[in-house]
């Protein structure tokens, strides 16, 4: 997982509330387990017609939000059904940080798995953050993980709170199993005192 310290990018954004994780990625697209190529079906229903043209009216089909690496949206971000391919879409798009009122739980915790980080802030800051993301000619906002500040282009800065082993894992950059390798020489140890201890448990089964 990539590790996320600072971060610097387009913020589109998504004034709509319940923005659940079927919209985000649509129930046909789960059958894959790859977290690769889910960018472009990511939003599908809102950014594309039946016939696969662009909706222009939805933002990320718009510029500059085409690259954009942050979100900002309404209240209930990821709510619906648990499916972790929700991030794994938006992350194959670019996203690496959504910022909201409030999120679903199993999605706020996804996202933290997924190298996305999710921040929550008060209903007066999401209204300016959606300010300065509609300023298209400067919606870049600053991220910085290490001093939990978002940086608006007016030079105004939002604190925010995460728990702080989230928090080092993202800087990190450790998923579950980042974490377990992390105590490789631990579990090296335990097994090996085992094989000595209860041999039989490693033993290779009789040939038949």
């Amino acid at each position: 997982m990539d590790k996320f310290n600072k971060l610097t990018g387009v913020a589109a954004p998504m004034d709509m509330v319940n923005i659940d994780t079927d919209k985000i990625i649509p129930k046909l697209h789960l059958r894959t387990i790859k977290r690769t190529g889910l960018g472009k079906v990511v939003f599908e229903e809102m950014r594309f017609n039946e016939d696969g043209s662009e909706k222009p009216e939805f933002v990320l089909n718009q510029e500059p939000y085409r690259n954009a690496k942050i979100i900002v949206a309404g209240d209930n971000f990821g709510c619906g059904s648990s499916r972790e391919h929700a991030p794994w879409a938006l992350l194959d798009f670019g996203v690496r940080c959504v910022i909201s009122t409030n999120f679903a739980d199993i999605f706020y915790n996804n996202c933290f798995k997924n190298g996305i980080l999710p921040i929550r802030v008060s209903k007066d800051e999401l209204d300016a953050l959606m300010a300065d993301a509609r300023d298209k000619e400067n919606p870049e906002l600053t991220v910085d993980l290490e001093s939990m500040e978002i940086r608006r282009p007016n030079g105004g800065v939002i604190k925010f709170d995460l728990d702080e082993f989230r928090r080092e894992c993202l800087l990190d950059g450790l998923d579950d199993i980042g974490l377990t390798m992390k105590k490789e020489k631990t579990i090296d140890g335990f097994e090996f005192k085992q094989k000595l201890s209860e041999p039989w448990l490693y033993r290779e089964p009789a040939a038949s």
